[in-house]
């Protein structure tokens, strides 16, 4: 199938995947199955869209860029059911979704709006299983670091307090259309069934930290 020729756009901050290996390496991961509602952030060009679905067989997808809806819709009708949004991931309200519980998310997230999203959508940790993100490999370090160490801080502390954390491996720039300028990761985020540590007021939690 050939790749949709698109110029990225800098605002959006747009770097798409094109490396095969680290694209059946992130399956490999996810383990998709026939059944599981997945919910794909930012789809770009379909580079683990389409494969993804050809193993879940229906996906919901959202993603900002509009000119890079029509090319992936068409494109995925002989793989599977794919379900695209063209909205702001920020100002989506997921409560809305005709998706049911457990959400499987996946994403390769834009570096400017990685953090605020991933505290966007933990709003409804409650209906997610799993996620699955590449994201700049400096907030995934901070992400999974540990008391004491020179990466740990206040985004250590909420995204642990709300989930088991896992670093799964890196993703070098070269794998990228056009390249970022630094080093990217893979992470796997499952939300608590019961929070770490009894806390009565989240909110207070995360402006002390």
């Amino acid at each position: 199938m050939s790749k949709p020729s698109h110029r990225h756009k800098k605002r959006f901050g747009q770097h798409f995947l094109h490396d095969d290996n680290i694209i059946r390496k992130l399956l490999r991961a996810i383990r998709p199955q026939p059944g599981q509602s997945f919910l794909e952030i930012g789809p770009g060009q379909g580079a683990l869209t389409l494969p993804l679905l050809e193993q879940c067989r229906e996906l919901t997808a959202i993603e900002l860029d509009r000119d890079l809806i029509e090319s992936l819709q068409r494109r995925a009708e002989a793989v599977g059911r794919l379900h695209l949004i063209n909205a702001d991931i920020l100002q989506v309200d997921f409560s809305t979704l005709e998706l049911p519980p457990p959400w499987r998310v996946v994403g390769n997230l834009p570096y400017n709006i990685s953090t605020p999203l991933m505290f966007h959508l933990l709003k409804w940790a409650d209906r997610i299983e799993d996620m699955h993100f590449m994201l700049q490999k400096e907030v995934a370090e901070r992400i999974i670091a540990v008391p004491g160490s020179k990466h740990y801080g206040r985004l250590s502390v909420m995204m642990q307090y709300h989930c088991e954390t896992e670093y799964l491996f890196d993703v070098p720039p070269g794998c990228f259309t056009p390249p970022p300028k630094v080093d990217s990761a893979i992470i796997r985020l499952r939300p608590h069934e019961q929070p770490p540590f009894p806390v009565a007021d989240q909110e207070r939690l995360a402006g002390i930290v």
